[in-house]
């Protein structure tokens, strides 16, 4: 039986001849009208109670070809239009079991530019990707080697806001396997002052990547604002560069948080975070910018995939668990703790650094998950029941210092 390993994209950057933007270029247009007409076809279906699906999405899709109106859909591969119809199959898919919200049409200016081909329409060969309807490879900058012997199953095509492009690769990778076991664990408390606090005292400082090019994107973005609002040269240019800066941003951002979860899933067997709901607490408009400069929510997705790719575990307690307010030395909860008090002193005598002694209540609070399978629910005490735990969690903000 043939071993089955982990399907890994491979992403890399490319500089196409004027032929080949051009052809992507009509290539993500076709892609954007089709997955919009297709939407527009369910949606008026979805109101006379009838689901169609991407069978008859498809049959669509030949008929549309056939027209006067929409014969330039046969000028590109079909094979990018396709995968269209079945990326919205996958949207109303998670759409019905209630894990995402409506489909929405794509913007020309604001969606993603990208385009799927399959293994029918591209060839990889001697390390050069030729695309359908192409006679020339794409110039690639191979940044980093693919997996011996590997044979991409699919190739994403796209561009972004800042007018680079790149192609991702769909491999097996047969050299992630998972690590040797160890006993090992780690809390980890997240915040802004630091970006990651460790049950081992370890503090991670927060990068704060958007901070250091702040002036710079405050300057392109008023430039941006002055100019005539419309199609205009001047305009694209400056949009241009605001969009440079924040991918700017994005990457050095990306590759702190791929180095530092790289790291913690090596190092440890079990790490434990606190299931935050980010998507909440950046409703705090004094603290949204930082949060999302922060990017827990990244973060968090990083350290799962990877736990899953090396066989290790990653354990979410209960947000509203006190770990800032407990003592990791005698269990007492504390009452009021303003989130300006960065240490406290225990009735046991044990003082605290606020992070570090989240960190270790998180671990074992994960702990206790994981020997009894059971879920991690806030700590009342006599007399105040939930009371005593309401600053500490009002508005989702614990473990965050004043800015």
């Amino acid at each position: 039986m043939k071993a089955t390993h982990v399907k890994r994209a491979f992403k890399y950057r490319f500089y196409p001849t004027d032929a080949q933007a051009a052809e992507l270029s009509r290539t993500f247009g076709c892609v954007r009208k089709v997955y919009n007409m297709a939407l527009a076809a369910r949606t008026e279906a979805w109101a006379r109670q009838e689901r169609v699906n991407y069978n008859q999405t498809s049959a669509m899709l030949t008929a549309w070809k056939k027209t006067e109106e929409l014969a330039y859909l046969n000028e590109v591969s079909s094979v990018p239009l396709q995968q269209a119809l079945r990326h919205l199959q996958v949207a109303f898919a998670h759409f019905f079991g209630k894990r995402a919200k409506y489909p929405r049409l794509k913007s020309r200016k604001r969606s993603r530019k990208s385009a799927e081909y399959t293994t029918s329409a591209f060839r990889y060969r001697d390390g050069q990707l030729t695309l359908a309807k192409m006679t020339e490879p794409l110039a690639i900058v191979w940044s980093r080697p693919l997996p011996e012997g590997a044979a991409p199953s699919t190739v994403t095509v796209s561009q972004d806001a800042a007018g680079r492009w790149f192609v991702s690769l769909l491999v097996e990778d047969p050299r992630v396997q998972p690590l040797p076991a160890t006993d090992t664990a780690v809390g980890i408390d997240v915040g802004l002052d630091h970006l990651l606090t460790l049950s081992t005292g370890e503090k991670i400082a927060n990068p704060r990547c958007e901070r250091k090019d702040r002036a710079r994107l405050a300057k392109a973005q008023r430039n941006l604002a002055r100019k005539a609002k419309g199609d205009g040269a001047n305009r694209a240019k400056a949009r241009r560069t605001v969009a440079k800066i924040h991918a700017r941003i994005t990457d050095r951002r990306r590759d702190h948080l791929h180095k530092l979860t790289t790291r913690l899933v090596r190092e440890n067997q079990t790490l434990v975070i606190e299931d935050l709901t980010v998507r909440n607490m950046v409703k705090n408009r004094s603290l949204a910018r930082a949060i999302s400069d922060a990017a827990w929510a990244e973060f968090r997705s990083m350290l799962e995939y990877k736990a899953a790719w090396y066989g290790r575990e990653v354990i979410a307690v209960d947000r509203f668990f006190p770990s800032s307010k407990l003592c990791s030395a005698c269990g007492t909860l504390q009452g009021k703790m303003p989130l300006g008090v960065r240490t406290w002193t225990c009735d046991c005598g044990t003082t605290h650094d606020r992070d570090v002694n989240a960190a270790k209540n998180l671990l074992a609070a994960g702990r206790a998950v994981s020997a009894c399978g059971a879920g991690v629910r806030p700590q009342r005490r006599t007399p105040g029941g939930q009371s005593a735990m309401k600053q500490e969690t009002h508005g989702a903000t614990r473990g965050i210092p004043r800015l």
